[in-house]
């Protein structure tokens, strides 16, 4: 039966994935921006869904430290594996705004949360970010979303076509495609989710472990899948507008709600792990200069996947 619905929340999320990537691009040319910006808003937000349902579940139910190490396995996920993973599909473009506004404003996000949290390496304490701390985040999640609806208006929409025209659907098409591809995504995420953990539980993996991949892992695949299929159909700009408007979601919208509801503790979780998150944003923006080419091409790819494979079996090493 767990294969059973494994099998299903696969299916729901490779369906939802292929909606929501059509909806979107149809979208973007509806309304004249970019699809790397619908993909660093509307697309980003949305497949975020699931990360903000467990933190805050997390947090209401006392469990701090797992919003924390949720939001910090996501964002690691999505900017090792998903960009990597993309990255061998398709190489994935960096250029003009998306590599000196978007991929900074992920570093910044990281960093910002590396300060919140640094006096327990400095300090000694328990490096929790508190209500004040969680209402600033929120407040830098409403000023980045402001500023991209600002700046988004002096870019034309760059369409990643054949060079033939597209029809231009219709509103409610495009809604219904964007909305239930979503739901596709998050429905098929949660059913993946529940029978993977269950499927480990029975092999006797033990729950730390499936904490550090499955959860963080699951909340994620719906931007593992919007990537995947997105990159696939040759939107590589809307590719990497999900995974960097994620992990900026995710640290200024996720962790500020949830901050806000409670004091957020670290845990187990050290600041080096959050460290890792403004490591792995930096190396995002040295990509770009690699190889006398701004992009994130396949070699690098590799070496994203091969950093989080060897990050994975650190944390497996420390919690043994």
């Amino acid at each position: 039966m767990d294969v059973l619905v494994l099998i299903v929340g696969l299916a729901l999320i490779l369906y939802g994935a292929n909606l929501l990537t059509d909806g979107s691009a149809a979208l973007a040319q509806r309304f004249g921006v970019s699809e790397f910006v619908i993909g660093l808003t509307v697309v980003a937000i949305g497949t975020s869904m699931p990360e903000l349902v467990v933190s805050v579940v997390s947090a209401l139910r006392g469990s701090a430290d797992m919003a924390v190490g949720n939001v910090v396995g996501s964002n690691l996920f999505n900017t090792l594996l998903i960009i990597g993973i993309t990255a061998l599909i398709s190489p994935l473009p960096l250029f003009g705004r998306n590599l000196w506004r978007d991929v900074p404003f992920g570093i910044l996000a990281a960093a910002i949360l590396w300060i919140m949290t640094a006096d327990a390496l400095f300090f000694g304490t328990d490096g929790r970010i508190s209500r004040i701390e969680g209402l600033v985040l929120l407040g830098c999640f409403v000023g980045f979303i402001f500023y991209t609806i600002y700046s988004s208006r002096s870019e034309a929409s760059v369409p990643e076509t054949d060079g033939r025209v597209q029809p231009r659907k219709k509103i409610i098409w495009i809604l219904l495609s964007v909305v239930g591809g979503l739901a596709g995504l998050i429905w098929g995420g949660n059913l993946f989710l529940d029978s993977a953990v269950s499927i480990a539980r029975k092999l006797g993996v033990s729950d730390s472990v499936i904490a550090i991949t499955l959860m963080a892992g699951g909340t994620s695949l719906p931007e593992l899948a919007a990537c995947g299929v997105a990159a696939v159909k040759g939107k590589a700009q809307m590719a990497m507008g999900n995974v960097i408007g994620s992990n900026i979601s995710n640290i200024f919208l996720i962790l500020g709600v949830s901050a806000t509801i409670t004091p957020l503790q670290l845990g187990d979780i050290l600041p080096f792990d959050i460290l890792m998150l403004v490591i792995s944003s930096a190396l995002l923006f040295v990509a770009a200069f690699t190889f006398k080419k701004k992009e994130v091409d396949r070699i690098e790819g590799l070496l994203f996947i091969l950093l989080y494979v060897a990050y994975i079996v650190w944390l497996i090493k420390r919690d043994v």
